[in-house]
């Protein structure tokens, strides 16, 4: 075991390299109209034994000794923390119901088809993996698992490839982030299922585990919001420019994660939960620019979530069978979630191909997808070979979002939806509320 003193220097090594790599090649996918995201992960697998481990020495090992990995996983859940509080923040369903029908119809399809494909999926597959996971994961919650795997979409890398491609306050931009918001809360919800069915004690332990939640959220909603409110308008909190309630907002969602870590549940959760009961109109007022520093932060420390996950995958090592298996779940993920979506939406009445568009947006997935997948990893419901398989498809289906979407949504649809033309029946041609629906990314 190497002394305190060399593990903080190799943190501090691997930190930097991760910062370097990531931010570099973050840069190169966005030159190539990508997500930084997707350069973030690619920096990870090249980072890891899938080509730098390759190398004689292994330099990967020296750059990132096993002694200092635990220190660098701790930094990226703390930026996990933090990015889920703004994912929180950030949705905004007030106006809802403006749209409530269809999207509600298309988040169903979005979740449903996958989810179901994804979990006979698992059922297939679970024979394979059965000696390399946690003892007490039965078929059950492995194919949960990974039906609720397939079925996330990212909802924050589906906001950043609208905002380049300056779609986010057109109608199909705003319903599909309503859509995909509304399929992110109901994922993280099946996903809470899950977390508390892996649990032992079964069914008893799994209820307790939900209702400590619902009791909790409950919590948040009726008593802490109204109280946070009160605070950040107090005249102590409005004298210290900004300080104050930036020091609130941390506090408050660092103990909501360590609450719902207490539940059972990943800290996640509970960065989100407080993040969606923070009291937008309070902040905005108080200290309009407090979300926006915690999302600085944020953006320092999760590029090393995605290097860490990217250390512990090797691509090379899959074998025949593991390359058969990335091949199955690609063709799962991105049948049932463009299938799905796509349908729903024509049934609703969008025209063929906005419906193929929307299809094709809520097949992003990105950071959302390796956060759940580091929640089946850290359960043991899932093992390094699947996980490898389920990232090589994150990273699929968020590149080819955005050429395939900007092959289907041509220039006329941009201009019709500019115009104010209507994008579901029923509403009239230049009735911007309808046809916008309602933006759910706060401006």
């Amino acid at each position: 075991m190497a002394n305190a003193d060399a593990i903080t220097a190799s943190v501090i090594l691997g930190f930097a390299t991760m910062t370097a790599v990531g931010g570099l090649l973050a840069g190169v996918a966005v030159r190539w109209r990508q997500p930084a995201v997707i350069g973030e992960i690619i920096a990870g697998i090249l980072l890891g034994p899938t080509l730098l481990g390759l190398f004689p020495g292994n330099p990967t090992e020296v750059l990132f000794p096993l002694d200092a990995r635990p220190f660098l996983s701790v930094l990226a859940n703390v930026g996990l923390v933090l990015f889920m509080f703004g994912v929180g923040f950030e949705l905004d369903l007030r106006n809802f119901r403006q749209i409530a029908r269809p999207a509600v119809s298309v988040s169903a399809g979005s979740i449903l088809l996958p989810l179901v494909l994804g979990a006979g999926l698992g059922v297939l597959v679970y024979p394979w993996h059965k000696g390399d996971l946690k003892h007490s994961v039965g078929v059950l919650p492995f194919a949960l698992f990974l039906g609720v795997a397939m079925s996330i979409t990212a909802f924050p890398v589906l906001a950043r490839i609208l905002t380049g491609l300056k779609l986010h306050g057109s109608g199909l931009g705003a319903f599909v982030m309503a859509c995909a918001a509304l399929a992110d809360v109901i994922a993280w919800a099946l996903l809470a299922v899950v977390v508390a069915l892996v649990g032992d004690g079964g069914w008893t332990r799994m209820a307790g585990k939900l209702g400590g939640m619902v009791l909790f959220g409950a919590a948040l909603t009726i008593g802490v919001r109204p109280l946070l409110r009160w605070v950040l308008r107090l005249p102590a909190v409005r004298r210290h420019d900004g300080s104050a309630p930036l020091l609130i907002l941390v506090v408050g969602l660092l103990l909501s994660s360590w609450v719902t870590a207490r539940l059972g549940f990943h800290p996640i959760f509970g960065a989100f939960l407080f993040g969606a009961i923070t009291p937008r109109d309070a902040v905005d007022e108080v200290a309009a620019e407090t979300p926006i520093l915690i999302e600085q932060t944020s953006q320092l420390l999760v590029p090393v979530f995605f290097i860490t996950t990217g250390l512990s995958t090797d691509i090379s090592a899959l074998g025949g069978r593991g390359y058969l298996e990335v091949l199955f779940v690609l063709l799962v993920a991105c049948a049932g979630k463009f299938a799905g979506a796509a349908l729903a939406a024509r049934a609703c009445g969008m025209d063929a191909r906005r419906s193929a568009a929307t299809g094709v947006l809520m097949n992003s997935r990105g950071l959302t997808e390796l956060v759940v997948l580091q929640v089946g990893l850290s359960l043991g419901v899932l093992d390094s070979r699947l996980a490898s398989a389920m990232i090589v498809m994150a990273v699929v289906t968020t590149v080819i979002a955005s050429p395939i979407f900007r092959g289907l949504y041509d220039r006329r649809l941009q201009s019709e939806d500019e115009a104010g033309s209507p994008l579901l029946p029923g509403a009239a041609a230049g009735d911007r509320t309808t046809h916008q629906g309602v933006s759910i990314l706060r401006s």
